[in-house]
């Protein structure tokens, strides 16, 4: 088992992101809250890792904290909830916004995501409320990079859009959240942000 991992970051293409560690590249999968914490290109980025070792292929996925990890893991022992939509849960709500849809159950704000059916948001909240003491927050201690800002892109708008598809949205729904930011000098990332949180602005 791999447990984290500690690199030069090679490229930045949410929700994938290559990371050269001595030579050797690294592809991982990462959710939203872990790209949001990243740096330039060419700088270290530490990680904490999670393997999937499936009969096709072994899926390497990369989190900025222990807590995210922990939550990924949690979230995958649900039947039903396999890591890609885990993936787009950490993507689309922080672990406080998780840790209150479960504790008030709070179903519609689950459904909200993509991949989650009412089923699903039902089995979520049975399955994961007697898990909650055991997960925390997000803390910046852990944070993947202490590295600047990331600059804004020309073609950010157009990487978001592949972005929130990746993760589950259908495209005209994914263009239209886009459409709705106002995108000038903000990066993919960012856009990102805004779209998985409803804002405009």
């Amino acid at each position: 088992m791999i447990g984290f991992l500690r690199g030069k970051l090679v490229v930045k293409s949410p929700p994938t992101l290559l990371l050269d560690v001595q030579g050797v590249g690294y592809e991982i999968e990462a959710p939203m809250t872990t790209f949001y914490n990243l740096p330039e290109l060419g700088e270290t980025v530490h990680l904490q890792t999670h393997l999937v070792i499936r009969d096709d292929a072994h899926i390497l996925f990369g989190f900025s904290t222990e807590s995210d990890r922990a939550m990924f893991r949690s979230l995958i022992k649900v039947n039903g909830v396999g890591p890609k939509l885990a993936l787009t849960i950490l993507s689309g709500q922080t672990a406080d916004e998780f840790h209150r849809c479960i504790q008030d159950n709070d179903t519609a704000a689950l459904i909200r995501l993509p991949g989650v059916g009412k089923k699903t948001a039902e089995r979520l909240i049975i399955e994961m409320r007697d898990k909650l003491p055991a997960l925390s927050s997000s803390t910046p201690e852990n944070s993947a990079t202490e590295g600047e800002a990331i600059a804004p892109r020309s073609n950010a708008k157009q990487e978001a859009i592949s972005a929130l598809c990746a993760l589950g949205y259908k495209p005209p729904e994914a263009s239209k959240m886009v459409q709705n930011i106002a995108q000038e000098d903000k990066s993919c990332e960012e856009i990102i942000r805004l779209a998985l949180q409803g804002k405009t602005k």
